[in-house]
């Protein structure tokens, strides 16, 4: 029997899908989860926004995928979403002093690394590289290490084990980042060899 092939999804224009509306969703945690960690230091609340923001990653994707409703703007906004979570987050830890400005540093530095290639490949007339199966793992163990290690300062009874695997998480996450860096300047540079060699 011959197998057949996986129905192609069409990418839209649409902006008011519903998996648009869960990324716009997500993306109004971010001030309240700001809110809630740096001015009512309300932590147990922030862990509960954090941790639905972050559980939530991957509903948007699978919504759209499933309802045939991918769009261009849905492309463009779960990863954003992501990354402000991400860069909220460490700067909400960074000032509460719940991890350390290295770690804060080293995440940072990754992402100026990538933006400085993103800069030199659309110069070039090309567009980011698709994303990795190992940025989207680092990002998922990232989103679920912050809330844990959270929980570990506003519950100290639970700081036994939440902070080991918070850490633990955020090691992983921090090594497969940079891990994904290094295959994303490697496409870069290939893209770039390529086209230095077709004007050539």
């Amino acid at each position: 029997m011959s197998q057949q092939p996986a129905p192609s999804i069409e990418t839209s224009n649409r902006i008011w899908t519903l998996p648009n509306v869960i990324s716009f969703i997500r993306l109004l945690g971010v001030p309240l989860f700001l809110y809630l960690l740096l001015v009512a230091e309300q932590d147990v609340a922030a862990v509960v926004v954090l941790a639905v923001g972050g559980s939530t990653d991957w509903v948007d994707g699978y919504v759209a995928r499933r309802m045939n409703s991918v769009s261009r703007l849905g492309e463009l906004l779960d990863p954003f979403a992501d990354r402000l979570y991400i860069l909220a987050t460490l700067i909400g830890f960074t000032v509460r002093e719940v991890v350390p400005l290295w770690f804060t540093a080293a995440l940072l530095l990754r992402e100026a690394v990538l933006g400085v290639a993103l800069v030199i490949l659309r110069r070039h007339g090309f567009g980011p590289p698709p994303v990795h199966y190992v940025g989207k793992t680092g990002t998922f163990l990232l989103l679920a290490a912050f809330p844990i290690i959270l929980l570990g300062t506003a519950a100290p009874g639970l700081a036994w084990w939440a902070t080991p695997v918070g850490w633990g998480l955020a090691w992983w996450a921090l090594g497969l980042y940079w891990c994904a860096a290094v295959l994303y300047l490697i496409q870069a540079v290939r893209l770039l060899r390529a086209d230095a060699a077709e004007a050539s």
